[in-house]
């Protein structure tokens, strides 16, 4: 009896993962990022906008931090997580491969979470500032503004955001990192890069409110076009300079200040 032996469809040059497990790679990226957007502004509309951590303890800051930087930042590194996974595709299977795109997404998230310590320290700092002296609201504004528009216009963010525009380079590095954690590893390079390009966005978000809604949707925006976009750069000097604007404004505008307005905590 002779025996057929069916040889599987052979992948397109250049490609190493078919249409189909690309396209759930993206779908699985951008769903995480859709729920983290529903949870976000589920608890943004039951705590309203305020200075300071609004009396959040750590623990809870730091889930919906969390929350808030898978929501705005899946999108755009969706490119490069699947790209990653492009280049493990031939190494492992289906449950292997999603297994280790998970943990790339994960050391890159860390990353972000350990900003989070950060973002606490000085969200508490000037929360308190603000409670003692509300009129320093304005100043603290006008600084945090400054401090964005100066690094959107430094060199270190161009750096980084080269390494987010381009990061094939980089990727074929990484092959060459031995398990185990090598993809945590990968992630959590990809993700100080990142932060790198990005943390002085999320500056901003202390005038206008950790919890405002429009201001994540914005810089989330700004983040996605910066990265993809091919006039991301030119972009970025845009946004420079309307900060530095805002930063001038903001102590003659109040209503630039939502985060640091005591009286704009709003149920």
């Amino acid at each position: 009896m002779r025996t057929v032996t069916v040889e599987k469809q052979p992948l397109r040059t250049g490609v190493l993962m078919p249409t189909r497990e690309l396209a759930l790679a993206w779908s699985l990226i951008l769903l995480i990022a859709a729920l983290a957007w529903v949870f976000t502004v589920g608890q943004a509309r039951d705590m309203g906008i305020g200075p300071g951590t609004m009396g959040m303890a750590l623990p809870l800051f730091l889930v919906l931090w969390l929350a808030m930087m898978a929501a705005m930042m899946l999108p755009s590194v969706a490119p490069v997580a699947v790209t990653w996974a492009r280049g493990i595709a031939r190494q492992s299977g289906g449950g292997e491969r999603a297994a280790r795109t998970a943990e790339f997404l994960g050391g890159y998230l860390l990353v972000w979470t350990a900003f989070g310590l950060l973002a606490y320290g000085g969200l508490a700092f000037t929360g308190d500032l603000v409670e003692r002296d509300p009129a320093a609201g304005k100043w603290i504004g006008a600084a945090a503004f400054a401090l964005a528009g100066l690094y959107q216009l430094g060199p270190l963010k161009y750096v980084c955001l080269r390494h987010c525009r381009s990061p094939m380079a980089q990727l074929m590095r990484y092959a060459d990192y031995r398990p185990p954690l090598r993809d945590l590893r990968v992630g959590l390079h990809h993700g100080g890069y990142c932060l790198g390009c990005c943390w002085a966005l999320m500056v901003v978000l202390v005038p206008l409110g950790v919890m405002n809604v429009a201001a994540m949707a914005a810089i989330a925006v700004v983040v996605f076009l910066e990265k993809l976009w091919r006039h991301g750069p030119r972009l970025a000097r845009v946004t420079a300079v309307a900060f530095l604007v805002l930063a001038v404004l903001a102590p003659f505008q109040s209503w630039l200040l939502p985060g640091l307005t005591p009286d704009s905590m709003m149920m």
